[in-house]
């Protein structure tokens, strides 16, 4: 059993860090929250540099690397700032769907933008009146002639408004038995007649993301955007949660790396009492907690990521990952804010930024419960 990261890893580690340094300025980060602004300069550096799509084939302008690396940036940029580095890694939220499920001409058509920092693409699966049951869609898509006509609403959909084209869950069949064997995906650009999009309104956090409802009313595709098979694109975007969960795994890792530090700069400069805060016992102790959970998230999220390289698929694995990362990433920036004393609740000293993109990540790809139940239902199987 090898814990260590492999030289090639290290550098791609360090030259996302060195990236995220360079460019994730302090003050346009305070703006761009401030403005709700996605950091579309940023972004397309980022991708000029091969850091967005590094887990696509070198065929579609990626790296051909793996999900380990492609979370070692994630964890970097989201190390370095909360907002930008979220926005930023989930630029290509859902285009692996089109990598993992999708034909040659989709790949070839979709991923080389995406990676090259052409076009935002997002997931439509979410829908108002069904939240976290995707098992049943409200969102229809039905055959005419050689189209498929989309009708339907889609919500809390990350990229919505500036994504080039979504993957759309939608009911294809809606006399099936079960009704999630009647479910397909279907690529539609953002641009087609009939699609419109709406702010889902202010939220906590994740202010440079943004966060829109989707209506498609009698939207025209062509039928050769049907991604994957049709019928099964439950199972599609099950198998992409086991992949996107680890990804949301790292962007929590980060966010409570970067809470982290700078609760640790804090309380070593920080004096009380006429000693530092960080001679205190309470405070080393409430900084040794917070050490342990990052260490242990970091763990299981490197090891979800390593396995899924390997070719397996683990529901369990990348559950707990994404679960475990999750409530380390709102504890420990919780606690940040409580070392800060009244400074942790000042926009300008950023913690309190932090636990407020940190609080998503228990929420979108899956809620801590939808986790628990997958990881409940791994262990137990089938009850006769």
């Amino acid at each position: 059993m090898n814990f260590e990261l492999t030289k090639s890893q290290k550098e791609i580690q360090k030259a996302a860090y060195e990236f995220a340094k360079g460019e994730f300025d302090k003050e346009l980060a305070l703006e761009l929250d401030k403005k709700h602004e996605f950091p579309e300069k940023i972004w397309k550096k980022a991708a000029e540099l091969g850091f967005i799509g590094i887990h696509f084939p070198e065929a579609y302008s990626g790296q051909g690397l793996g999900i380990l690396e492609n979370i070692l940036v994630a964890e970097e940029f989201c190390r370095r700032d909360s907002g930008i580095g979220s926005a930023v890694i989930l630029a290509n939220f859902a285009s692996e769907c089109i990598l993992r499920f999708g034909s040659d001409v989709q790949k070839e058509k979709y991923l080389p933008s995406v990676a090259e920092g052409k076009a935002l693409s997002g997931g439509a699966f979410t829908e108002p009146d069904h939240g976290s049951d995707i098992t049943y869609m409200d969102t229809t898509a039905a055959k005419d002639g050689d189209k498929w006509v989309v009708n339907g609403t889609k919500t809390f959909i990350t990229n919505g408004g500036l994504a080039s084209f979504y993957t759309v869950l939608c009911q294809t069949d809606t006399e099936a038995s079960p009704t999630y064997r009647g479910i397909s995906m279907i690529l539609v650009e953002g641009d087609c007649k009939g699609v419109s999009t709406a702010s889902v309104g202010d939220k906590m956090g994740i202010h440079m993301m943004a966060t829109a409802e989707v209506n498609f009313k009698d939207v025209r595709v062509p039928l050769d955007h049907l991604v994957g098979k049709e019928g099964k694109g439950f199972y599609q975007v099950l198998e992409f949660f086991d992949e996107s969960r680890i990804l949301i795994a790292a962007q929590a890792l980060g966010i409570a790396q970067g809470a982290f530090d700078r609760a640790l700069d804090y309380v070593k400069q920080r004096e009380q009492f006429g000693k530092k805060i960080a001679q205190f016992q309470v405070t080393q102790h409430k900084l040794a907690d917070m050490a342990t959970k990052i260490e242990l998230a970091r763990l299981i999220t490197y090891k979800a990521a390593w396995n899924y390289d390997q070719g397996r698929i683990d529901p369990k694995l990348t559950s707990m990952a994404k679960m475990y990362a999750g409530r380390t990433a709102v504890e420990v920036a919780d606690e940040a804010i409580q070392l800060l004393g009244g400074y942790g609740y000042i926009t300008e000293y950023e913690v309190e930024r932090f636990y407020r993109d940190a609080r998503i990540t228990e929420i979108y790809e899956g809620t801590r419960e939808i986790q628990k139940n997958t990881i409940a239902g791994t262990l137990l199987g089938k009850i006769k």
